[in-house]
């Protein structure tokens, strides 16, 4: 199979982004494949199709990609080994080239990683008892985070911060990072937005209730356009040049980003904000009632609330200012999704 710039492993939500851009604006520089479970057609494209299987040790299905410069996952890989296995059997199934440098990995992680406290186990429940059970405890341990995090003095997460190690998508990530045999590099993005993916729809499961709503505070998010426009900068910037070199040395290879759009917003505001979204009538919704509620109650005089108060704020501006870029798509609730 002939050799490309970008093997996209996985052509889901981001790739719907990835993809148009890739047509549009770089097909002279930048070459791609990508793959889905059946092979079907992603943005007009036709893929490969391939299933990642912790559980086998046959080598078939990944010695069948082709051979590609850069390789992005973009689903989670978890706990020890996953990595590991991937990797080592693409680089043991593509035997590089007398002087080619090391293959490119590049995983598309989460900023849950960051979030050591009030971090809940998901376990893809199926009945809505499970799923309401599952989203009560979520709101208890908020509330526990929430408590723990006003004893504490503030200061912002960025990617230097410590992480939940324990994490099973950390310990893949830094199983890929730390990779002897590849070179391995995370971006950790925050909520995802864009496309069918509109926050919005979210209010009904996020605050089902005022208690629930009680403690929420902050958000982050990333429209899909900006991860591909990441993504592409760091292939372009990256080239086989001594400069693109150097710069993959020294912001690339073993390196954990973190991917939001600038802005840390307050639940609150954006409920409040969205007061008749989707209300034929034009009352304001449930949610916005307790907001204003819940603002008498704690003695919240305006909205946004302070960044003390809520807690938790990310600050990415590292990832924006090494890679030349600036979000395009900020700021939910005024970009169209």
């Amino acid at each position: 199979m002939e050799g490309v710039d970008l093997l996209i492993l996985g052509a889901g939500w981001t790739a719907t982004f990835l993809i148009p851009l890739l047509q549009q604006h770089h097909s002279d520089t930048l070459t791609f494949a990508a793959t889905t479970t059946n092979g079907r057609q992603v943005c007009g494209v036709d893929t490969i199709p391939f299933r990642f299987d912790p559980e086998s040790k046959d080598p078939g299905p990944i010695a069948n990609l082709p051979r590609a410069r850069y390789v992005l996952i973009t689903f989670p890989l978890t706990g020890e080994g996953q990595s590991n296995w991937l990797t080592e059997t693409y680089e043991a199934t593509h035997a590089r080239r007398e002087g080619q440098k090391k293959y490119r990995f590049i995983q598309l992680g989460s900023t849950g990683v960051w979030q050591v406290e009030g971090r809940s186990k998901r376990h893809g429940s199926n009945s809505a008892e499970e799923k309401q059970a599952e989203r009560e405890a979520q709101a208890q341990a908020e509330a526990e985070a929430a408590a723990t995090q006003q004893k504490k003095p503030f200061a912002y997460t960025d990617r230097h911060s410590p992480y939940l190690t324990t994490d099973p998508r950390a310990q893949a990530e830094d199983e890929l990072r730390r990779s002897s045999v590849v070179d391995g590099m995370v971006l950790s993005l925050s909520g995802l937005w864009g496309g069918q993916r509109d926050p919005r729809n979210w209010v009904g499961r996020v605050a089902y209730s005022k208690e629930a709503l009680r403690h929420k505070t902050s958000l982050h998010m990333i429209h899909g356009l900006d991860i591909a426009r990441a993504v592409v900068r760091i292939l372009e910037s990256c080239e086989d040049d001594n400069e693109g070199e150097k710069k993959w040395e020294e912001n690339g290879k073993g390196q954990r980003w973190m991917l939001t759009d600038g802005f840390v917003y307050d639940w609150w505001s954006l409920l409040l904000g969205w007061a008749t979204e989707g209300k034929e009538d034009g009352e304001p919704s449930e949610q916005a009632k307790w907001v204003m509620e819940l603002m008498e109650e704690q003695g919240v005089q305006a909205l946004p609330r302070s960044m003390e108060l809520m807690g938790r704020a990310y600050n990415s501006r590292e990832f924006w200012r090494t890679w030349g870029l600036v979000p395009v798509k900020a700021r939910i609730g005024v970009n169209a999704p």
